[in-house]
């Protein structure tokens, strides 16, 4: 995939909230990455903050959503993985400011 792709992925990505702390998932460090193979078929693998949070699966949705509209995109898979973990120490500048986190 070539890096304007994965970029415009990524920029759709960041319409994604998580509805419990108001930052898009991107700045939030969840999106570990975006693959597509030559038939448009996307896969973006992700965390969440928590193992058993309440509103994966509205994430999964919005996730979905975002990334169909781009053109290029064919189906789309979300793979939640647990491995890394997600720590604080994944969020972008921008996330750690508006929650108040200090860097």
């Amino acid at each position: 995939m070539d890096t304007a792709l994965e970029e415009n992925i990524m920029g759709a990505l960041e319409n994604v909230i998580d509805p419990e702390l108001g930052i898009d998932i991107v700045n939030l460090g969840l999106v570990y990455g975006a693959d597509m193979d030559d038939n448009g078929n996307t896969t973006v693998t992700m965390t969440l903050t928590a193992m058993g949070c309440p509103l994966a699966g509205h994430i999964e949705q919005d996730v979905k959503r975002v990334v169909a509209d781009l053109p290029e995109v064919n189906e789309i898979t979300v793979n939640i993985v647990w491995n890394p973990p997600w720590t604080k120490d994944r969020m972008s500048r921008y996330a750690k400011i508006a929650l108040g986190i200090p860097d």
